[in-house]
């Protein structure tokens, strides 16, 4: 992705909307945005978007629908009820 196509995404949201970072697809959690800092890397110019170094830059879990919609996750559902079952006697009464 670049640059360009970043401000492309981000046209069509709502520019008073915070920023996030959805991180790590196994343990998703979500982290705050602080710093975008561009640098050279490996012979080219790359824009880093970063958390802060504030503990509070990492929000805690992500939300399981943006998981959901990153298909990070699949949706999940609670499993059918069954009957209970009901505990036999077993003194012939």
């Amino acid at each position: 992705m670049t640059v360009g196509d970043l401000i492309d995404l981000l046209s069509v949201c709502d520019r008073s909307a915070p920023v996030r970072l959805a991180m790590s697809p196994f343990f998703p959690m979500a982290h705050r945005l602080t710093e975008v800092v561009q640098a050279e890397a490996k012979g080219r110019l790359v824009v880093y978007l970063a958390e802060g170094p504030d503990p509070s830059s990492q929000l805690g879990p992500l939300p399981p629908e943006v998981a959901v919609a990153l298909t990070w996750q699949g949706p999940v559902q609670a499993p059918p009820r069954r009957a209970r079952r009901t505990a036999r006697r077993t003194d012939g009464q």
